[in-house]
């Protein structure tokens, strides 16, 4: 009994350690290693650059008329909202609150309205943009 568990033990890590060998003896292409997902052909070209990510501060400056595009918008958070001063840049979180408060508010108020893009008027679409390329964030 004990030469048959043990014969049978043996085979069974044999056939372990092959296959889990198997894979590694098969020749990788001549363009460089494996990629990590086997069987997945690789890209024929470079991905596409991907869009940078928002910055870490955002000029005092370049906030302050970002924050002005909103309130001639008519955003009443931006109008609530007070100029930076006495500082040379803040965080971008102070930006990211602006817009998103900003398209909350235009797109509640523009509920009604028959054309809409994203959910507002397309003024209030244009002026959010707008204030986010002059910040320089791309994800709010």
């Amino acid at each position: 009994m004990k030469n048959a568990l043990r014969t049978t033990l043996a085979a069974a890590l044999a056939a372990v350690a092959l296959a889990v060998t198997a894979p590694s003896a098969v020749a990788a292409p001549t363009g460089g290693p494996e990629p990590a997902c086997y069987g997945i052909p690789r890209p024929a070209a470079a991905p596409a650059p991907r869009v940078a990510a928002n910055p870490s501060t955002i000029s005092a400056g370049k906030y302050n008329q970002a924050r002005k595009i909103l309130e001639r918008a008519g955003s009443y958070n931006a109008s609530k909202s007070h100029l930076v001063h006495g500082i040379s840049s803040v965080p971008v979180w102070y930006g990211t609150r602006l817009l998103s408060c900003s398209r909350d508010e235009f797109r509640q108020r523009d509920r009604n309205v028959a054309i809409k893009k994203s959910g507002m008027s397309e003024a209030h679409w244009t002026a959010i943009h707008n204030a986010a390329r002059v910040m320089g964030i791309s994800r709010w």
